[in-house]
C-alpha cells in the first residue's frame, strides 16, 4: 500500500514538503550551528544547480560558476557598503550581472566548440583572484572586503533568522524554477542537445544558441548565492573563489547527481555535513574532492539522486502489480492526418571531401504525396545527399529548393524550421527521457514557447502543453505505441525505436520527409509494419524521401527511384523501370548479389 501511494504521489509533492521543511527549520529546534549549516549548503546548492544545468542537462562542462559567484557576491558587498543594502535588490542586481559575466565568458569558448568552454570557464576561474587584486580599490584586495552592513529588506533589518529565512525562501524559489524549466520542453530540448547536437539541430533546435542559454542561465542562481553569501559573515576573502571553491561545486553537482533538479541540494549537503566540516579539511581537500568525484562519477550513475531514483523504481517495481500489456495495434489500423508536403528539388549539387569527388552534380526532384527513393551500393553518396539537403554539409557547387525556398547553405535548424524532417541509421534518444516526452520533442519548433512562459507556466504555456500531450498521444496511438508512452525510449528495441523516430518526425508536422535506412535491422513483421506506416505518410501528402538498401521494401514503396553509384546519378524511373535496368543490374543489384553471398 505504501509503495502504490508513492507511485502515484505527484512528482512536486515530496519536494514541497521538503522545501516548507528546509524553510521552518528554525522552529524545529535547531540550533545555531546546524542553520548555519544548512544556510551554506542553500548556497552551494544555489552555485551547483547552475553547473547542474549546463553539464548535467545541456552537457557543456564549465566550471565558470565560481566567477559568477564571485561577481554577485564583491558587486552585493560593494553596493551594500556604498549605495544600497536592500537584499531584494541586491539580487535582482546580482543574477544581472552573473548572466551578463556568464554571455561574455561563454561566448568565445562556445564558438569555438568542443572542450573550448571547459578550458575558458577554467582560466575564468584562475584568474578570479588576480582580478580581484587588480579592483583592490573595490574589493579590499588579498586583505577581503570587511564593512559589510546586516542585510535589510524592503528597509527592514534581518536579523540571523530571518536572513536565514530568506536564503531558504530563495533557495526553494530557485529549485521551483529549476523544476518548471526541465520538465517543460526546454529541459527536453537541453537532453536532446546533450545527446547529439546533430538530433538537436534536425528538431529545429538552434544549438549554439541553447548552450549559451544554458549556460547563461546557469550562471543566475550563482550570482545570488553570491548576493547570499555577501551577509553570511558580512566579509568577503578572495581564497574563498578559488580553484578549490570550483572543484568543491564540481564535486557537488556530480556527488548529488548532474542530472537531476534536486541532486545540488543533496550534494551541497553531503559536501557541508562531511568535509567541510572538518578543521582538518583544508590540507587534504584535493585528495577528498578527488575521492568524491571518483566514487560518484564512476560507482554511482547520476549521483546519489539517480541511486534513490533506481531504488525507488525497484522498489516499486517489485511489490506492485505492472499494469496489463497492451498489444500494437495492426498495421490496418494506421491513419495520418493531412501533411500538406512541397516540393524538393536538387540541382547539379556536388561535393567533395578532400580528393574524393562524393557527389558530382545531382540533380533530383521530389514530389509532395510521393515516395522518391534513393538507393545505391554503400559510399554511393545518399547519407551525404541528405545531409547536404538538411545543412550539415555545405554544398560546393549546386541549388537545393524547398518549394520556392532557396534552401542551400541554411544552418540545419533552419531547414528543419522550414518543414525539412529526417530519421538517421542509428536511432538517437536521450537516456533517462520517456517515450512521450521523446516524441515531443519534435514540436520545439512547431508550437514554440519562451522559457519566462515556461517556468511561470503562463496560459501560453499551459496551451502548447495541452495541445503537446493530445498531438503526442494521436502520434503514438497511430504508430501503435501508445501503450509504452510512460517506458524509457532508449531502452526499447530497434524496431519500436525506428517507429519512435517517425512518431517524432511527425509531431513536427513535416512537409519534407527524409527516412535513412528506416528499415536497417528490422523483422519482416516490423518491415510490413514500417511500410503501412509509410504509405499512411504518402497518402497524408507528405513528400517523402527513402534511402534504403532493402530492395525489395523499395519497389513496393517507391512512385520514383533514383539510383546513386559514385556519387552520380545512374538511373531514374518507375518501379518496374529500375528493376530490369542494366546498369542498375550491374552497378547495384550485382553488389547486393555479392554481399549475400
Amino acid at each position: 500500500m505504501p509503495l502504490r501511494i508513492l507511485r502515484t504521489t505527484p512528482s512536486w509533492l515530496l519536494p514541497l514538503v521538503f522545501g516548507a521543511l528546509l524553510i521552518a527549520a528554525p522552529w524545529l529546534g535547531i540550533d545555531a550551528g546546524t542553520r548555519r549549516l544548512l544556510l551554506l549548503t542553500c548556497i552551494l546548492a544555489l552555485v551547483a544547480s547552475g553547473l547542474n544545468l549546463s553539464f548535467g542537462y545541456a552537457g557543456e562542462l564549465a566550471l565558470g560558476q565560481t566567477a559568477m559567484y564571485a561577481t554577485g557576491a564583491y558587486l552585493a558587498g560593494y553596493l551594500a557598503i556604498n549605495l544600497v543594502d536592500d537584499l531584494a535588490v541586491l539580487i535582482v542586481v546580482g543574477a544581472v550581472a552573473a548572466l551578463v559575466v556568464g554571455l561574455i565568458s561563454g561566448v568565445p569558448g562556445l564558438r569555438l566548440g568542443g572542450w573550448s568552454l571547459a578550458m575558458t570557464s577554467f582560466f575564468l576561474v584562475l584568474l578570479v583572484p588576480h582580478f580581484i587584486d587588480l579592483l583592490e580599490h573595490y574589493t579590499g584586495g588579498a586583505v577581503g572586503m570587511v564593512g559589510i552592513p546586516k542585510p535589510r529588506l524592503f528597509g527592514v533589518e534581518l536579523n540571523n533568522i530571518d536572513f536565514y529565512v530568506v536564503v531558504a525562501v530563495v533557495t526553494v524559489a530557485w529549485f521551483a524554477v529549476m523544476r518548471n524549466l526541465i520538465t517543460s520542453r526546454h529541459g527536453v530540448a537541453f537532453q536532446v542537445l546533450r545527446e547529439s547536437p546533430v538530433l538537436a539541430a534536425s528538431l529545429g533546435i538552434p544549438v549554439y544558441r541553447l548552450k549559451l542559454t544554458a549556460y547563461a542561465v546557469g550562471a543566475i542562481p550563482a550570482g545570488i548565492a553570491g548576493v547570499l553569501f555577501a551577509f553570511a559573515d558580512k566579509y568577503l576573502s578572495p581564497h574563498t573563489f578559488g580553484f578549490t571553491m570550483a572543484v568543491t561545486v564540481l564535486a557537488a553537482s556530480i556527488l548529488g547527481g548532474a542530472k537531476s533538479i534536486y541532486g545540488p541540494l543533496i550534494g551541497a549537503a553531503v559536501m557541508q555535513y562531511g568535509p567541510l566540516r572538518s578543521t582538518d579539511f583544508e590540507q587534504y581537500a584535493q585528495v577528498v574532492y578527488g575521492i568524491f568525484l571518483i566514487i560518484a562519477g564512476t560507482l554511482v550513475a547520476n549521483g546519489l539522486a539517480g541511486l534513490a531514483n533506481r531504488a525507488i523504481r525497484w522498489l516499486v517495481a517489485r511489490f506492485t502489480t505492472p499494469p496489463a500489456a497492451v498489444p500494437n495495434r495492426p498495421p490496418a489500423d494506421v491513419e495520418v492526418p493531412a501533411l500538406p508536403g512541397t516540393r524538393l528539388s536538387v540541382e547539379n549539387l556536388g561535393k567533395r571531401f578532400g580528393g574524393l569527388q562524393a557527389l558530382g552534380g545531382v540533380s533530383l526532384t521530389a514530389e509532395p504525396g510521393r515516395i522518391t527513393a534513393l538507393i545505391g551500393p554503400n559510399g554511393s553518396g545518399k547519407t551525404t545527399l541528405l545531409n547536404m539537403i538538411c545543412g550539415y554539409y555545405r554544398t560546393d557547387a549546386g541549388v537545393i529548393r524547398v518549394g520556392e525556398r532557396d534552401i542551400t547553405g541554411w544552418a540545419t535548424h533552419r531547414v528543419a524550421r522550414a518543414g525539412v524532417a529526417r530519421t538517421f541509421q542509428t536511432p538517437l534518444f536521450p537516456a533517462h527521457i520517456s517515450v512521450r516526452e521523446a516524441v515531443a520533442a519534435g514540436a520545439y519548433t512547431p508550437r514554440y514557447v519562451g522559457m519566462p512562459s515556461s517556468i511561470l507556466r503562463l496560459p501560453r504555456y499551459r496551451r502548447a502543453a495541452a495541445e503537446d500531450r493530445a498531438e503526442v498521444t494521436a502520434v503514438l496511438r497511430m504508430v501503435g505505441l501508445e501503450h509504452l508512452a510512460d517506458a524509457e525510449a532508449a531502452s526499447l528495441p530497434l524496431g519500436t525505436r525506428r517507429l519512435l523516430e517517425v512518431a517524432r518526425a511527425l509531431v513536427s508536422r513535416p512537409q519534407v520527409l527524409l527516412l535513412d535506412e528506416i528499415a536497417s535491422g528490422l523483422d519482416e513483421d516490423e518491415v510490413a509494419r514500417l511500410g503501412e506506416l509509410i504509405r499512411a505518410i504518402r497518402a497524408a501528402g507528405a513528400t517523402v524521401i527513402l534511402v534504403e538498401h532493402n530492395f525489395r521494401l523499395v519497389l513496393d514503396l517507391a512512385d520514383t527511384i533514383q539510383v546513386l553509384a559514385r556519387g552520380e546519378l545512374i538511373a531514374s524511373g518507375t518501379p518496374d523501370e529500375i528493376e530490369n535496368h542494366p546498369r542498375v543490374l550491374s552497378e547495384y543489384l550485382g553488389v547486393m548479389q555479392e554481399a549475400e553471398q
